[in-house]
């Protein structure tokens, strides 16, 4: 039996799993640690710490798992995507990584929209200028750090941080690299260009591999302290999300998967490129070599939820805990007493601003149709469907890209709500499908290195074997012309209220 280890370095934690080649999951361990906030909206976090929760946890998972070091025939790395990790030429960490979550950039984003254009960055890296992205990261050290600019001889992505600590290689993979804007995403290369004009030397940028194929090797050192053979083989890998489409098999046309977390994404498979000129998706790499991926965000799909259960959902908690179930398994059977369209009341879940498709820091939350008739149970289905109808909005855009979307895996805390699987399935009009693995990027990058190492001879064969479904919500054909209704008069509410979001965003 073969086996593989995929190693996800998220924001919390570091989770490594050790699964064998059907999938099964053999051993698994996560080590977390601190993130850094040392002025509002900045992000940080010691890539040392990724490095030593990385290897604590593969060596847990060897000691665990009592399985021969001969029979590990890879690893694959996920990771949190767009951090900035800044190397000298001794290979040494320059300063802390600037993460995903960090706002800082707003002067680069403009920087960078005066040098390229708008239009130029959404034609070669597929996306707008993005304050969460790498290149702006880049610039804002060059302008205000530029000691530490100067010293830098090496830029790398957080989980290919960790492949240089593996192979001692400075290497990255198309999908991670698509989410720096330094990457011709068409072409799947570094562009000459977009680094050009950022002054950015592409010498400091690690060689591009596709996500399955072999990046490196183990040291005889790193070897020797986790516990496997020099010489096993660390693969691509991918990025958080990428990773994850793989681990739900998501990498053929018309397979899709939805994510309630704290936000909301709605990820789409594409074998041929497609780039929204509004900005209002993202479009990267797939972790399928010759693929792309579009990915729509909204910022507040499972916050809304727990926004809702922190302020109104007092007596459910306490209940939950007298009966030795989760809070939001009762708000869940409290919701489905509602009928569709709760009672003629919507929401707006732009708690947090909004992404897709309304790129829009100053929208907010909307209770609409709110009266004296409406109750507890009324306002929380209505905060479930328009999150739904929010990620529907995501849904339309592919649409309008020519991306079909006939196969949705549901995933994340809020797929496995049933109730709120079915709201998604009549409002897409297809199937909503769970799977029977939660491993997630850790399985999607493990099934890059079983086909990296040759055990399946692609990564849709390797997805094809071990991805399995679990459950399934069809449509309900009553409910579909129902919520259209609904969904359509949602979809007036935030042009109606654009100008008066901004003008409450400018009071005092």
């Amino acid at each position: 039996m073969a086996y593989v280890i995929g190693v996800d370095c998220g924001t919390s934690g570091t989770k490594t799993v050790l699964f064998d080649e059907s999938g099964a999951v053999i051993a698994s361990k996560t080590i977390e640690y601190p993130m850094y906030q040392p002025k509002n909206g900045y992000a940080e976090q010691e890539p040392a710490h990724w490095a030593d929760a990385m290897i604590g946890t593969i060596k847990a998972v060897m000691a665990q798992s009592g399985v021969n070091k001969t029979d590990v025939k890879g690893i694959g790395i996920s990771g949190q995507m767009h951090g900035l990790v800044m190397l000298d030429g001794e290979g040494h960490v320059l300063r802390r990584s600037i993460i995903w979550c960090d706002q800082r950039t707003a002067a680069e984003v403009e920087e960078m929209n005066e040098k390229i254009g708008r239009e130029k960055l959404i034609e070669i890296t597929a996306n707008p200028a993005l304050t969460g992205w790498t290149a702006a990261k880049i610039l804002w050290v060059k302008n205000n750090e530029p000691e530490i600019f100067e010293k830098c001889r090496h830029i790398l992505l957080p989980k290919d941080y960790l492949r240089y600590v593996l192979t001692g290689e400075f290497a990255t993979e198309v999908s991670d690299a698509s989410g720096m804007q330094l990457l011709d995403v068409p072409n799947r290369c570094w562009s000459e260009e977009i680094c050009g004009k950022l002054g950015i030397d592409m010498s400091m940028l690690g060689k591009v591999y596709e996500s399955c194929e072999v990046t490196g090797v183990l040291t005889a050192k790193m070897a020797d302290e986790l516990g496997l053979c020099e010489g096993t083989i660390v693969v691509g890998g991918a990025g958080d999300n990428a990773a994850a489409a793989i681990g739900t098999g998501v990498c053929e046309d018309g397979k899709a998967f939805t994510t309630i977390g704290t936000s909301g994404v709605v990820f789409a498979h594409t074998s041929a490129i497609s780039i929204d000129p509004k900005g209002r998706v993202h479009t990267c790499c797939a972790a399928v070599p010759g693929a792309w991926h579009v990915m729509g965000v909204t910022q507040g799909a499972g916050l809304s939820l727990k926004w809702f259960r922190d302020n109104f959902c007092l007596s459910e908690k306490e209940t939950a805990k007298y009966m030795g179930v989760d809070e939001y398994y009762l708000m869940d059977k409290e919701a489905a007493t509602v009928e569709v369209g709760s009672n003629r009341l919507l929401y707006l879940p732009y708690l947090m601003g909004e992404r897709t498709p309304h790129l829009d820091p100053d929208a907010r939350g909307v209770f609409f149709g709110l009266s004296a008739m409406h109750t507890k149970k009324e306002m929380l289905r209505a905060v479930m469907e328009g999150v739904s109808y929010s990620l529907r909005d995501c849904v339309e855009v592919f649409r309008e890209m020519d991306i079909n979307v006939s196969d949705m895996m549901a995933c994340g805390g809020g797929g496995t709500s049933a109730l709120w699987r079915s709201m998604l399935a009549d409002l897409y009009s297809c199937p909503v499908k769970t799977v029977t693995s939660k491993q997630g990027p850790a399985l999607g990058v493990a099934l890059l290195a079983l086909t990296g190492a040759g055990i399946y001879s692609s990564v849709p064969e390797a997805c094809a074997a071990v991805v399995k479904t679990d459950k399934i919500q069809q449509p309900d054909p009553e409910n579909v012309p129902q919520y259209e209704k609904y969904y359509q008069l949602y979809r007036e509410i935030y042009p109606a209220l654009k100008a008066e979001f901004a003008k409450l965003a400018s009071l005092d």
